[in-house]
Order: C-alpha cells, then sequence, then structure tokens
C-alpha cells in the first residue's frame, strides 16, 4: 500500500542555491540568505547562524535582480519558509533604484560640484 502525503504548495517547488538579503526595519537593516526552494507563492530560506527575522520583509535575489515581499509561515532551527504577497513583484534592485528624490538631490548637488568647479578653472586661467 503506497501513502502519499498532500502538498500545501499550490505551485511546484525548485530546488536552488540561491543568494538572497532581507530587507527591514524601513531598509535600514538587513541580513543575508541563502534560497533553497522557491516557488511562484514563496520560499525556503536560510540563514546561518542564529538571526532574528521580523515578520514582513523584503526578499532580494541579485541573480533575478528582483524584490519580492514576504511574510513568515513558518520556522524550524536555521531555516524559515515565507509566502510571497501576490502582485509584488518587482524587477529592479533596490540598491539600482534609488528614490526619486533622492535621485533629483543628488543631480542637484552634482550640478552646485560641477558650478564650482568651473569657477575654479575660470579664477585659475585669469
Amino acid at each position: 500500500m503506497t501513502t502519499t502525503t498532500k502538498d500545501r504548495r499550490g505551485a511546484p517547488r525548485q530546488k536552488s542555491f540561491l543568494q538572497g538579503r532581507i530587507y527591514y526595519n524601513g531598509r535600514r537593516s538587513s541580513a543575508d540568505c541563502l534560497i533553497r526552494d522557491i516557488t511562484e507563492s514563496g520560499a525556503r530560506l536560510r540563514f546561518s547562524g542564529s538571526v532574528t527575522v521580523p515578520e514582513v520583509f523584503e526578499l532580494y535575489i541579485p541573480n533575478k535582480q528582483e524584490t519580492l515581499r514576504a511574510h513568515i509561515k513558518w520556522h524550524r532551527g536555521e531555516d524559515v519558509g515565507v509566502e510571497f504577497e501576490t502582485n509584488q513583484r518587482q524587477v529592479d534592485s533596490p540598491q539600482l533604484v534609488p528614490a526619486a528624490g533622492a535621485l533629483e538631490e543628488r543631480v542637484s548637488k552634482l550640478e552646485r560640484e560641477l558650478a564650482a568647479l568651473r569657477r575654479r578653472i575660470d579664477a585659475d586661467r585669469e
């Protein structure tokens, strides 16, 4: 007699060995992890050592340049099972896409520095 266990996942699980990083606390805190299994709806993350993980965080996957909002479903030892929030997929890296205000501020600062350098060059020519 064969017994089968019902898999609670809605999507097929893919084994993986992807590097990941979680961001939380308004992106002021982060922790590295290893993504061991992944589906469209969730993943199993492995953390090295003892790490306190918040209930909700952003999971950044550098190899895919993808950020997913996730919340914890279970926690066993160094492994954490997470479920992705639907319709929250982003294709860009959080490090590569600055906030619009931050970009404007940086451009403005660079323009001021450029103007100051031009004034110095003009003063040296006189």
